[in-house]
């Protein structure tokens, strides 16, 4: 997972304790537990040193908010939401296998482009699917063009021309453009809805301040 729903009520109330140094060390390990999906493994000072973090700090947070099962980890909030995600994105994958049928055959470019005709468009140019940007990751470019087809957009050299030239003006690169899309379920990128989005998570923490 890239991405979870982070309730700062609730962080807030159950790392009152901590210091700011054990606060952000409870949330790489949070991050580190989406990112791999799995347990964290039992040693403390392998954690520590992935985390460049105090073995102290993070022996004390994995007893005070983790729990040590076949010796390994276990958040049970990191499970729950890890557990939705994929419900959610196994749903999804078969609503649209049942709504689009052959059209999702696996094996089709997901750079082609259906027509009335039922024959499939892929570059117009070059008539073979658009390669990978070279400052995009071969894992965020999948996801990418997943996240397209999904909301049933293509994946063309215009495409992410117009990306990359609205990510400069939003002093961001080509890849964190294109994460913000696929966390905010975007077809498109604006330079004006990063500012939109911070505006209105600035809003948000000031009422849940309030």
């Amino acid at each position: 997972m890239h991405y979870y729903q982070h309730h700062i009520g609730d962080f807030i109330k159950a790392t009152a304790r901590l210091t700011d140094t054990q606060c952000m060390t409870y949330l790489r390990l949070l991050w580190m537990y989406y990112d791999t999906e799995k347990p964290l493994e039992q040693d403390i000072e392998t954690i520590a040193f992935q985390l460049g973090a105090n073995p102290k700090d993070v022996g004390m947070i994995l007893n005070a908010f983790f729990h040590l099962e076949n010796d390994a980890w276990y958040h049970t909030r990191c499970d729950e939401e890890i557990s939705k995600f994929h419900l959610k994105s196994d749903r999804a994958k078969t609503a649209n296998k049942i709504r689009w049928g052959s059209k999702m055959d696996t094996k089709s470019d997901p750079d082609q482009i259906a027509t009335n005709n039922h024959k499939p468009i892929t570059n117009i140019k070059t008539n073979k699917p658009l390669k990978r940007p070279d400052d995009i990751s071969e894992y965020l470019w999948v996801e990418f063009k997943e996240h397209r087809k999904r909301k049933k957009a293509v994946v063309t050299e215009l495409v992410i021309n117009n990306i990359r030239s609205e990510a400069s003006k939003a002093n961001m690169n080509l890849s964190q453009a294109i994460e913000l899309m696929i966390v905010n379920g975007w077809a498109g990128f604006k330079s004006d809805w990063v500012k939109k989005t911070a505006q209105a998570t600035e809003n948000n923490m000031g009422r849940k301040a309030i």
